[in-house]
Order: C-alpha cells, then structure tokens, then sequence
C-alpha cells in the first residue's frame, strides 16, 4: 500500500520531494486545497458571467493578441487552441522522472487558489500522477519568461485526449491509454489552458531534480576528496578548524569538517610528512568544495520559494475582488540560480580532475600512471584524458543561459530569462560530475592501493572494501570505460542520511 502525500499550504522543502520520490508516494488534495480550488473557481465563474469587461486570456487573446476579445461561448475553444497551438516543443525527450516531478508541481501550484482552475482538472493531473500517465514533453521550446508555454503545452494536452504519453519506453497516444484506464478527456472552462501552460513547472522540476543529485554530490566529493588525500599523503593541516575560523563561510568550515571526519583514525594521515604542503587541489578542498556548497545552499532557497509559489497568470484573489495581470511566470530568479548552479558544480568536476592528475604523475612513491610495469601498461593514463575532456565540456555548458534575451511575441515579451536553456544545461554538467567523480575513486582507491601496509581511517577501509567487490584493483590493462560505469553504479548505491545532505 502506497503512503500519500496530500497537497496543501505546507512548505514543501528538499527533503519532503525527496521522501515522496524516493517512497513513490501517491499524491492527494488536501481538504485545504480543495477548498482554495473550489472557492476560487466560483469566483471566476461569477465574475465572467455575462460581464464584457476584458480579462487577459479569460476572454481575450494571448500575448500580443491580448486586446482581442473572446466570445463566452467560445472560451472552452479558446483555451483548447492555446493548448494545441503552443505543443510545438522539439529536441529530446524530457525524462520520465523529470515529466512526474512537473505534474507534481503543477498541481502544487494550483493548488493554492490563485489560478481559477476547476476541481476536474486538478484531480486528472492527480490521476496522471499516481498512475504514471506521464506525457511526452520535449527539451526545446521555452523561452523561460512566459512560463515554460511549450513543454507544459506538451504536458498539458493529454487532459484533453490529444498529444502523446509513455507507454513503457514508446511514446503513445494520449487517448488510446486514456481508454485503458476508463478516463474520459475533461472540457477545459475559461482560463484553464492558460493556467496550465503558463507556470515555470518545467524548469522547478529539471533545478530539483539537480538540486537532489548536487547535495549528494556535494558529499560525495568530499569522500572521494579525503580518499584522494590520503592516496597522494598529504597534510591535514589545511582542515584544522582554526584555519577555517578565521575565514567562516558556511561551506568552507562544513567541508573542513567532513574531510576531518572521513578521515578520523587515519594510520596514513598520522605519518610524517616530507611535503610541507601540498597542492591546490588537495589543500583547498574546503574553499572550493565549500563555496559550491554555498552556490547549492542558494538555488535551494531560490528553489523552495518557487515551488511553494503560484506561477500562472493573471493571478484571481476572490476575498480581495481582483484579478491581476502580472509576471510570475517570468524565470529570472530560476534562470540565475541555474546558471550559478552550473558554475558552481563545474567547479567541483574541475578540481576532482586536478586531484586525479596529481596521483598518476609518478610522485610521492606512487607509480607513473598507477600501474605496475608502466610502459608495458598505460594503466590510469586515458580515465584522466577522459575527465579532462568532460572537464573541458563543462566549461561550455557553465556559460550562463540568463544573459541571453531574445524579443517574441511581436514585442510583447521583449525580455525573457532563458531559464529553461539554463536547466537543460545544468542536467548534463551534473550527471558529467558524477562521471568526473567516478574518474577520481576509480584512480583514488587504485593510489591507495600503493600506500600498504599502511592504512587510511576505518570509514574509508570500509568505502573501498565494498567498492572492491564491484571494481577490483587493476594489476593490468583492461577496458577502463567498464570500470568507470561500474563506479557510477556504487556511487549511486551509497545511501546518504538526509540530514547530512541537507542540512
């Protein structure tokens, strides 16, 4: 029996969309939200009734049409248009995972009783979700300032029985799985259609599902980081909190401390050393690891505010008798914390690269390329070819999205964020980390190899001995590309507590 998680006015944070994910929670309303859902309906049914006054895309057009007014009787029309219309999305497919976050959110959203949606609607979106109808959405198509118009157009036109949802791994028709679960396509009512598509659903949903992935990273890096150290017999100097005092950024100190704890007990850290310090990418794991660390504690907050906030417009207020034309749905705050995340995360794939090419260069008593026999063996030479490629990849991803703007809408919309390009971005610099980190273990664990009889601490003893039974040490060449998949594997299989990642 699945748990469900019921839609309300709670905060929604991290942790909670992580719970739901992670325990695929079925999704409800709350009595809350029903209630803000229903009251703000009647307000707009009311307030349309046989009243001329225009309200942008209630009875008027949308964009630059805004000034065309609608007949009532062809609302329902209007709003199915725009949906039809606005389905013009192309690129790859957004991932399933990403699509489900999107339907969460944007029930989240309308949630509130801001939007002027009908209950019907609402609870079909529910369906979506807890039956895993998940739409066909594709990667290009917002501009990130209306909203995400095209994606959610592409998420949106199954409630009707048009456009495409997954079938296994096929895309289907929407209507041909409607009928296998005994649904009927819903009559959109005024204003609908734009409550659907206007909203940055799409972007929330590709920031979070990062956002998810860069906290445990985050963590991750630092272990691999305190492996790497140990691995090339540095210092620990550098991680004293008195150092870190004395320059107290909240993800510096954090950083310190975690490298201290990875590496408590170590018998390899307590040997004297020759070195009287060593480099950057070692010796600077805190600064650098601890200023991301500060970049995703920032989109957090960025990104918890909007996924507890009403995106779509005009925004109804019934107890205050207004509805108002505004610009929630404009992605600037999304597109820079993107952006910045991208930066930030590339970073961290930076230094790990730096740290792997330090430990096959031949020094502190390790071999050339960490291999016996080098010469005769390459041994870890191309994995380091491999992160700097990726390396180099990242920084042209990192290129911000948000200082770009282009005019559409005949003028209308003559400043956009590009947020959406921004997330897209962002998707592929993270799961390049992951790759960039598996690159590090994999050279890491083989250095430490080199460092018997003595030992690094019990945590780290015990990190190595389960990743050994998936990636053996290599004593010879083999096709490294297999080994790094597989550490990406064992990394993905670490469970990290949420008060650790979070916090």
């Amino acid at each position: 029996m699945r748990d469900t998680h019921y839609i309300s006015s709670a905060i929604l944070d991290l942790a909670t969309i992580s719970t739901i994910l992670q325990e695929n929670k079925r999704i409800a309303l709350s009595e809350e939200s029903r209630l803000n859902i229903n009251a703000s309906r009647a307000y707009l049914d009311d307030k349309i009734e046989g009243n001329s006054k225009p309200f942008y895309g209630i009875n008027t057009g949308f964009g630059s049409l805004c000034n065309v007014a609608i007949k009532n009787e062809h609302l329902t029309q209007l709003q199915e248009n725009l949906m039809r219309s606005h389905a013009c999305g192309t690129g790859d497919y957004v991932p399933k995972s990403i699509v489900k976050l999107m339907i969460l959110l944007k029930v989240q959203s309308l949630s509130y009783g801001h939007s002027g949606v009908h209950i019907n609607t609402v609870e079909r979106l529910i369906d979506f979700y807890n039956l895993d109808i998940l739409p066909v959405v594709y990667t290009q198509g917002s501009l990130g300032a209306s909203g995400d118009l095209a994606p959610l157009a592409h998420l949106s036109l199954p409630l009707i029985g048009e456009g495409m949802v997954w079938e296994g791994d096929e895309p289907a028709f929407a209507k041909a799985i409607l009928d296998k679960h005994n649904l009927s396509p819903i009559t959109l009512k005024s204003k609908e259609g734009l409550a659907l598509l206007n909203g940055t659903q799409f972007m929330v949903a590709y920031g979070l599902d990062a956002l998810l992935k860069c906290h445990k990273l985050s963590y991750l890096a630092d272990m691999i980081g305190a492996i790497s150290i140990d691995a090339f017999n540095c210092n620990l100097s550098p991680f004293d909190p008195l150092v870190h005092y004395v320059r107290p950024h909240r993800g510096q100190i954090k950083t310190a401390e975690r490298i201290q704890e990875f590496l408590a007990d170590s018998e390899i850290a307590k040997t004297e050393k020759e070195n009287v310090q060593d480099p950057y990418s070692f010796r600077c794991i805190p600064q650098v690891h601890g200023a991301t660390k500060d970049a995703i504690l920032y989109a957090s907050n960025t990104f918890k505010t909007e996924m507890n906030s009403v995106t779509d417009n005009p925004n109804i207020f019934a107890a205050e008798d207004k509805i108002i034309s505004g610009g929630n749905f404009h992605g600037q705050p999304l597109a820079l914390a993107l952006d910045f995340l991208a930066i930030a995360m590339a970073e961290i794939g930076s230094i790990s690269e730096r740290r792997t090419y330090q430990l096959i260069s031949g020094l502190r008593d390790l071999p050339p390329f960490l291999v016996d026999n080098p010469g005769l063996h390459s041994g870890m030479m191309i994995p380091q070819y491999t992160a700097a490629s990726i390396v180099s990849q990242n920084k042209q991803l990192a290129t911000p999205a948000s200082i770009d703007s282009i005019v559409s809408s005949n003028g209308q919309e003559d400043h956009v964020s590009m947020g959406a390009n921004a997330a897209t971005k962002l998707h592929k610099v993270v799961e390049n980390i992951e790759t960039i980190l598996a690159i590090e273990l994999l050279n890491a664990s083989q250095a430490l190899y080199f460092r018997a009889p003595s030992k690094t601490s019990p945590f780290l003893e015990a990190i190595i001995s389960a990743y050994r039974t998936e990636v053996p040490f290599a004593t010879i060449d083999r096709v490294f590309s297999t080994d790094i998949h597989k550490t990406k594997a064992f990394m993905n299989s670490i469970q990290v507590d949420k008060d650790m990642i979070f916090s």
